[in-house]
């Protein structure tokens, strides 16, 4: 099931619209399945954390097992590769490995706010000090080769925006080819709102391309975005996976999702189906999309009411078979 896309057009160029990468909740089959429907232009991987070695192929293919798929989910979306850490001969090494494993491009995290990544210098707390994000974003550009894009993510700052400015030029005269703006410092967290209006600086300041990221939710929301950003493309983080047709909808310019519940249930049962290892993981990640589409989706309320005690795997999709006839 794929919906035909159709472009929302600014100008004379489409915009751009992306997977944003989540912890926990874009990972692989999340991918896959919001690619089925959606209309992405790419997605990005969870953060693949860079210490002191150059990671073994079995965890690049755990992180991201499109590359098994010419980088690619099954719909055809490319994947790019994101890498968090502080060592910049590390970095630039395990870019080189996952380029050669088929990544087709190249994203680094400095937007994490988790305490546990920060107290380990790594994600938004590098945010304090651009020198570094300068020297690990051009280390990477140096080792892969030039037609493989290097782009970075990072927020407006760890606790304030002093350094906002000075770390996307950081970013651009690192050689990257794009960055992606979280509308909120580390100290913000993901309270709303997002100010979507302090990326317009960056976007003015920079010759690069600047993506938004943060509270889109609907189509109005991307739509309010891009005026106060000033930003053509957006990144859709859980608004994608809250209302899964959200890019078709932007796309289309509707405020109303275009998917049936019952197009729905086909999609969570795909998800269902799709492979962890551990049956608890696998259950417990269903019933957080289910909570999370609650949001939007009467029919998705109602079904976790009914599934929210239900532990075996194959009793729940028994449930959404039994729903979707």
């Amino acid at each position: 099931m794929r919906i035909t896309p159709f472009f929302y057009l600014t100008g004379d160029t489409a915009v751009k619209l992306i997977l944003a990468p989540m912890e926990g909740l874009t990972d692989p089959i999340m991918r896959d399945v919001l690619t089925s429907v959606g209309s992405f232009d790419w997605c990005v991987t969870e953060f693949i954390r860079v210490t002191n070695s150059v990671l073994p192929d079995h965890i690049y293919h755990q992180y991201c097992p499109e590359l098994l798929n010419g980088g690619k989910t099954a719909a055809g979306t490319p994947v790019h590769v994101q890498f968090l850490g502080n060592d910049p001969e590390m970095l630039a090494a395990n870019a080189i490995r996952a380029v050669k494993l088929g990544a087709p491009a190249i994203d680094m995290n400095f937007g994490c706010p988790a305490k546990t990544v920060n107290r380990h210098r790594g994600g938004s707390v590098l945010l304090d000090e651009p020198e570094v994000v300068h020297e690990l974003v051009k280390a990477v550009r140096d080792a892969v080769p030039a037609h493989i894009p290097v782009s970075a993510k990072m927020r407006l700052g760890y606790m304030d925006r002093h350094y906002m400015l000075d770390n996307a030029h950081a970013i651009e005269d690192a050689g990257a080819a794009w960055v992606t703006v979280h509308a909120r410092t580390k100290a913000d967290g993901y309270t709303p709102p997002a100010f979507w209006d302090q990326l317009r600086p960056i976007r003015e300041a920079l010759k690069i391309n600047v993506i938004a990221n943060g509270e889109i939710w609907n189509n109005a929301d991307a739509k309010q975005c891009r005026l106060e950003s000033g930003c053509e493309d957006l990144m859709i983080g859980r608004g994608a996976v809250t209302t899964p047709d959200l890019t078709q909808c932007i796309r289309q310019n509707i405020d109303t999702p275009l998917l049936t519940w019952n197009e729905l249930l086909t999609l969570q049962i795909r998800f269902l189906n799709g492979g962890y290892k551990k049956e608890m993981n696998m259950v417990g990640r269903y019933k957080q999309w289910l909570g999370m589409m609650s949001k939007h989706y009467p029919e998705a309320k109602a079904l976790w009411d009914e599934v929210k005690r239900i532990k075996p795997l194959d009793d729940i999709i028994l449930k959404l078979n039994a729903s979707a006839t």
